[in-house]
């Protein structure tokens, strides 16, 4: 029974033997094959090794996939020629021919190629081709809803997407820079792919994760790494944050501006929380009477706006916010004062008084902190007297009219209030000018003005007949204008204006002179306040506060009699100069007036005779 049994062993392992040495394909012990690393698009150099480099110039390539051998190219005595199939554009022969070159090299083409010598099959070469392809910048998209720190379980912060890689490349989430890892009930990463149709991947990550409101904050981004011929490689996507639904701890009030509120302020009252969204508020003043707070209407949720602010907006404030899903209410309170001044006023209301004598005048205000006065002359802005009181003594008509009163808080900057008080001083009617020459053209239109102040307010006539219209200056002065026709008899008498009030009346003559050629107007850059005519032509006149009584008069004009003769002589010299210029034409034109060249000449001959 032992011997059958062992002249079987016998056999078989000869005959292993005997087809090992025969060189049966598929039955020798194969080499690790040669690897050969190249990017998608470019070309892959195969060689067929040492054994064929020299002179073996006979050779088969194939294409091995799945295992099953596929002739795609035959060498012959140094030339080359493709076989049928998915590569025979992309094959060409390069150096001695022991160099096969494969153009555009995809995904598809990952796989080993055989090289083969026809006069043994056992000199063959294996080449592992590995493809390498970098994914595009990776892009991420954030969760837009938001995330509630009230999920129980982990959820979808955003998606990391790698397009065109190949092979896939390897996914990590970062947070605040820090990777992050699996974690049960914390942290998921979800990975996909998908196939394109030319070979490549695009990778799809999703990470999931369970946040707190410490990650409101938080930047989360992705990390593509890759291998390519040169080595290892990364990507990352930009940074993203992502809501997070929080329900919120505290509630206080803002006020804009900070610091000393005044009155005329732009003041914002805010309702403010720590929590996201935020919670829906109202606010409430304390009403003074009640001591109840009062629901205030707003514009938008959780801002009052106070414009302009007012001493009555003063108060206590309560904000109060309800948050819509907890149905948790939380409130804060804040005092608000704005700093006012009001209800300034001066005594006497109206002062009046007389020439030589004295007047006192006292200011009094309203504020909720302490003030300062200081008095002002109304028409100048110059600053008379610091304090409450202004003494004005020996008061002359030039003291009459505007001042104010100013009342200040210096602890707030810019809360002022004026009032303005018009000083009365007794006096008979002051004219503007005595006397006033006017330049008309007859049988025109022309306005006539005069103006006076004093105490009562004096009241003005005239000694013709026009339309006449009154303006008040101020509460001691009047301008009257009267349009009238330029007539003879008006050239002839003048006009009179006539002013007039209990203690006394005052007079302006007004001379009309007729313009033309010989007697010109004064120079129409002087003016009279408050007087015009139709031929544009003043006179010039002063204040009525710039005389120390009623019967100054105005600076005397030039006499326009004298521009006259100026002109008049003028015009005698040019005539002159034009009549000697034609004896002298004449003359010349005659021949007794030697001229040039020609002149001089016979001027010689006639030396020589």
């Amino acid at each position: 029974m032992e011997l059958p049994k062992l002249v079987c062993v016998f056999l078989l392992a000869a005959c292993c033997c005997c087809r090992r040495a025969a060189g049966v394909p598929g039955e020798a012990e194969q080499p690790a094959p040669e690897l050969l690393e190249v990017e998608v698009g470019s070309t892959a150099l195969l060689k067929c090794g040492p054994a064929h480099s020299q002179g073996n110039l006979s050779l088969d390539w194939f294409s091995v996939y799945k295992e099953k051998p596929v002739l795609i190219y035959r060498v012959r005595q140094g030339q080359g020629h493709s076989e049928p199939g998915e590569y025979q554009h992309r094959l060409s022969l390069q150096g001695k021919g022991a160099i096969l070159a494969l153009a555009h090299v995809t995904p598809h083409d990952e796989r080993i190629f055989l090289c083969q010598g026809k006069r043994s099959r056992s000199q063959e070469h294996r080449i592992q081709l590995q493809v390498y392809k970098a994914p595009e910048e990776p892009s991420i998209q954030v969760n837009t809803v938001g995330i509630s720190v009230n999920s129980e379980e982990p959820e979808e912060v955003a998606t990391c997407i790698g397009r065109n890689g190949y092979p896939i490349p390897q996914v990590t989430w970062y947070k605040n820079r820090l990777p992050l890892k699996e974690e049960k009930n914390r942290v998921h990463i979800q990975s996909s792919q998908t196939v394109e149709s030319s070979g490549l991947y695009t990778l799809h990550s999703i990470l999931k994760a369970q946040l707190v409101k410490e990650d409101k904050d938080a930047q989360f981004y992705c990390e593509l790494s890759y291998r390519l011929p040169s080595g290892n490689h990364m990507k990352e996507s930009r940074e993203v944050t992502v809501s997070i639904f929080y329900p919120a701890e505290k509630v206080w009030v803002e006020v804009v501006p900070t610091g000393m509120l005044k009155e005329g302020d732009h003041v914002e009252i805010r309702c403010l929380a720590d929590g996201n969204p935020s919670p829906h508020f109202t606010i409430s003043k304390q009403n003074p009477s009640t001591m109840e707070m009062e629901e205030k209407a707003t514009d938008h949720n959780g801002l009052l706006v106070l414009e302009p602010a007012q001493k009555e907006h003063s108060g206590l404030y309560e904000c109060q916010g309800l948050d819509l899903d907890t149905m948790v209410s939380l409130s804060d309170q804040q005092e608000l004062l704005v700093n006012y001044v009001s209800d300034v006023r001066v005594s006497p209301a109206t002062p009046e008084s007389h020439e030589g004598s004295s007047l006192n005048l006292t200011c009094e205000a309203e504020s909720n902190q302490p003030l300062e006065f200081h008095w002002l002359r109304a028409k100048t802005g110059k600053v008379l007297e610091k304090g409450p009181m202004l003494q004005l003594h020996n008061l002359k008509r030039e003291a009459g009219g505007g001042y104010l009163c100013v009342a200040s808080v210096p602890s707030v900057p810019g809360l002022n209030r004026t009032q303005l008080v018009n000083v009365a001083i007794y006096g008979s009617p002051w004219m503007a000018s005595k006397e006033r020459k006017l330049w008309v053209k007859e049988n025109e239109v022309t306005s006539l003005s005069c103006e006076a102040s004093g105490h009562p307010r004096p009241t003005i006539s005239w000694n013709v007949n026009g339309t006449a219209h009154e303006q008040d200056k101020d509460p001691q002065s009047v301008l009257s204008t009267l349009n009238v026709l330029v007539t003879p008899e008006l050239l002839e008498t003048g006009a009179e204006c006539v002013a007039s009030n209990f203690l006394g009346r005052n007079t302006t003559l007004i001379f009309l002179k007729l313009v033309n050629l010989t007697t010109l107007p004064p120079d129409s850059t002087t003016t009279t306040t408050g007087l015009s005519t139709s031929t544009h032509l003043s006179s010039s006149t002063a204040s009525p506060h710039a005389r120390a009584n009623s019967t100054s008069t105005e600076k005397k004009l030039p006499e326009p009699e004298s521009k006259g003769v100026v002109i008049v002589a003028v015009i005698v010299c040019i005539l002159v100069l034009a009549l000697l210029g034609a004896v002298l034409y004449f003359f010349y034109k005659k021949g007794k007036l030697p001229c040039g060249r020609s002149g001089k000449q016979e001027m010689e001959r006639n030396t020589s005779i």
